[in-house]
């Protein structure tokens, strides 16, 4: 990786990032699912949202290893999912073979998927806003591509917003003298630091934020959903305690829009 090309930008440096993460990626609980508790969250709050698949197309934008894409294959969707990581992609393959679930992967930019226009019912992203350069172009993107009436759905959080937990995990570690533990190793949390430092979302990313952008782009009928505690609760209880303390306090929440008919 050479960082003195100038031609090397800051997307390039998210998908690298991500890249190199995609072999271990699904070791992470919030990542992967460990639990049956969690997955029925999961399917509760897409149902919620945007009912039952009934052979629908939805595309699931930063796929990675397509935890989400399979979620949209059981409540019946007809999935694509897109990763501009081709190392993401590798693990979403296998493990889609693994379970023998028929979901299409292809290679792509989120915030210029190259999709056809008005081609899907529903757009799904997890984790994937805070990593966007430019959030009003993509969203007009993802408005395109969606069928008249058809929906987004995105889960993330206010990860810059500090918490009671996080300060009290820096207490600790200041009168202790010890780290506080990270799942990743040091190099590659400084890396996450930089490259947050220089996304459009490079401090705090409250929901309110992103539903103004959503609306500037187009869409109408937008929903804050902040009602996950059953999947933020069955994450909690695989983690460590303060860890899952902090998961239980964090600034999370589920947003749904809806492109006009």
């Amino acid at each position: 990786m050479n960082l003195m090309n100038t031609n090397y930008s800051i997307r390039d440096e998210i998908r690298d990032f991500w890249s190199e993460r995609a072999a271990t990626f699904d070791e992470s609980v919030g990542h992967e699912i460990f639990s049956e508790e969690e997955r029925r969250g999961w399917l509760r709050l897409i149902r919620k949202h945007l009912g039952e698949g009934e052979g629908r197309a939805a595309l699931d934008l930063a796929c990675g290893t397509a935890v989400i894409s399979h979620l949209m294959n059981n409540v019946g969707f007809r999935v694509t999912g897109l990763d501009w990581s081709d190392a993401m992609l590798a693990q979403a393959r296998a493990k889609a073979k693994t379970r023998g679930a028929d979901i299409r992967f292809v290679s792509g930019d989120a915030e210029n998927t190259m999709e056809p226009k008005e081609s899907y019912d529903a757009i799904t992203n997890r984790h994937l806003v805070w990593t966007l350069v430019d959030p009003p172009a993509a969203f007009r993107e993802w408005l395109s591509v969606l069928k008249p009436g058809g929906k987004v759905l995105i889960v993330d959080g206010n990860m810059g917003k500090e918490t009671w937990v996080k300060s009290l995990q820096k207490f600790w570690a200041k009168m202790t003298g010890k780290q506080l533990v990270s799942h990743m190793a040091p190099e590659m949390m400084a890396r996450h630091q930089s490259i947050r430092s220089r996304v459009y979302f490079s401090e705090r990313m409250p929901a309110e934020a992103i539903v103004d952008l959503l609306r500037q782009a187009g869409f109408e009928d937008i929903v804050v959903d902040r009602k996950l505690f059953d999947i933020h609760w069955a994450q909690a209880r695989k983690m460590p305690f303060l860890r899952g303390l902090e998961r239980m306090v964090q600034d999370r929440y589920a947003i749904c829009a809806t492109k006009p008919k």
